[in-house]
This record gives structure tokens, C-alpha cells and sequence, in this order.
């Protein structure tokens, strides 16, 4: 489903992503760790155009989304969250998830300002399917509610359902689970597979090792911008150069 070759990132002298080639398969959860600095969130921002790479090239299915600007790397079916929390706090949940939407809402300027019923009926399908994604993170209670209202928690859970909005093929999630208490990391864990079932591929970055270990179906790990180790989970868990680079020496 979404493919890297050879993806490099350069700034000046320092190499901070060094010919990092990866396959996420269709339908999986793949999960990518390393420790701090390890080139993870620089690999999504190149993936998803806010970042230029020096060399390599990313794929979805056979489409070439190397080079296209941002939003139409999102059209083309990457949606992302991102490690520091982007909502808009004084929005109401729904019409944060109704902004990620707008690229599939089928009404032109015209039939906005003059409230046709195309415009009506889209903005009820749209709607419906705002709190249909609300529901999918357990928030569709508080659909009413402005975003900065929210706990630390359920604002990262508002940003995965935006996030889905977009109708993404593939669904790059950094960090969810970061602020997050074990009760609700546990809930996150819940709700990330059951996206998963619903058919969403799913790129994930994340520190919580049990969510990493207990969610992922394969595992690709970085160190120093470079692919040290990649397969499943347990496999990654023997892997010396990780537990050295990134789990501790005592695993």
C-alpha cells in the first residue's frame, strides 16, 4: 500500500534520514520506533510533502506522490495526526472533524451562499459522518463541546478522528498515545484496532512499548536516521542492535 525508497533527508551537513527504504502492507498496523532524534517524525513529514527529501522516492499503491505539495499527497489517501496536538480549540468537535472533510463535500461556492439543497444535503451527509468518526473514539457525547474543553487525551483522539476525515487509504499516527494515562492508552489501543478492521492501513509511531508490542504487525526501527531492524514484533524484541539502541539492555 505505501512504499519508500531510499528516502533521505539532509539539512546542510547533518543527514537526519539516510536512505530509509520501507513496505507497509495493505491492512496492517505498522508500527516505527527509535529513540529520540531517531529521523521518525522527519520520515512522516517527508512522506506527507511538508518536507522536501534530498533523494528517495514514496509510493502509494502505484501512484508517485513524491514531489506533489501537501494537500494533494492528502487527496491522494495519506491522512496523519501529528506529535504536537493541531485542533481548533474554540471549534466545536464536530466542526473539527467536518473541517478535515471538505475535499469530499460535493458543493461549489454557489451553492453555499445561496443554501441550495445540494448544499443541505451535504452538509448532512458530512455531519453524519462527523459524528459517525466521533463515535469511533467514544466523543460523539461531546460532539457539541469546544475542542479546548477537552482533556489532553481526548484531543488527541478528536485529531485521529479529523484525521480519518480526510478518507485516507493509509493513516500515519505519531505519537497517540503520548500524555496519556494506562487506562486510556488502553482504550486507544481498543480503538486503534478497531479502525484497523474497518479496513484502514495504519503507520504508527509511538515510545509505549506495550502499545507498540501488543498493536503491530510488523515493526521497522531507526536509529541515527538509519533502518536498523525491521519484522515482527517478537522478532524486533531479540533483535540485539535494538535492544541496544532502543529497549536497554535488559530488554
Amino acid at each position: 500500500m505505501l512504499r519508500i525508497q531510499g528516502l533521505t533527508k539532509q539539512f546542510g551537513g547533518l543527514r537526519v534520514l539516510d536512505g530509509v527504504s520501507l513496505r507497509v502492507p495493505e491492512g496492517e498496523i505498522y508500527g516505527l520506533i527509535g529513540p529520540n532524534g531517531a529521523g521518525k517524525t522527519t520520515l512522516f513529514n517527508l512522506v506527507t510533502g511538508l518536507l522536501k527529501a534530498t533523494a528517495g522516492t514514496v509510493h502509494l499503491g502505484e501512484r508517485l506522490l513524491t514531489g506533489l505539495p501537501a494537500h494533494r499527497i492528502t487527496r491522494a489517501g495519506l491522512g496523519r495526526t501529528f506529535q504536537n496536538i493541531r485542533i481548533f480549540r474554540e471549534m466545536t468537535l464536530l466542526e473539527n472533524v467536518m473541517v478535515g472533510m471538505h475535499d469530499h463535500l460535493g458543493y461549489g461556492l454557489a451553492a453555499t451562499l445561496l443554501s441550495l439543497p445540494a448544499h443541505r444535503r451535504e452538509e448532512r451527509r458530512g455531519r453524519d459522518r462527523a459524528l459517525e468518526l466521533l463515535s469511533w473514539v467514544n466523543l460523539q457525547a461531546k460532539a457539541a463541546l469546544e475542542a479546548g474543553s477537552l482533556s489532553y487525551g481526548e484531543q488527541r483522539k478528536l485529531e485521529l478522528a479529523r484525521a480519518l476525515a480526510t478518507g485516507p487509504k493509509v493513516l500515519l499516527v505519531d505519537e497517540p498515545a503520548a500524555g496519556m494515562n494506562p487506562a486510556e492508552t488502553e482504550e486507544l489501543m481498543a480503538e486503534i484496532r478497531r479502525i484497523n478492521a474497518r479496513g484502514f492501513t495504519i503507520l504508527l509511531i509511538e515510545h509505549d512499548m506495550r502499545l507498540i508490542m501488543g498493536l503491530c504487525h510488523r515493526i521497522a526501527v531507526l536509529n541515527f536516521g538509519e533502518l536498523i531492524a525491521e519484522g515482527p514484533p517478537e522478532e524486533i524484541r531479540r533483535t540485539p542492535a535494538v535492544v541496544e539502541a532502543y529497549l536497554g539492555r535488559d530488554g
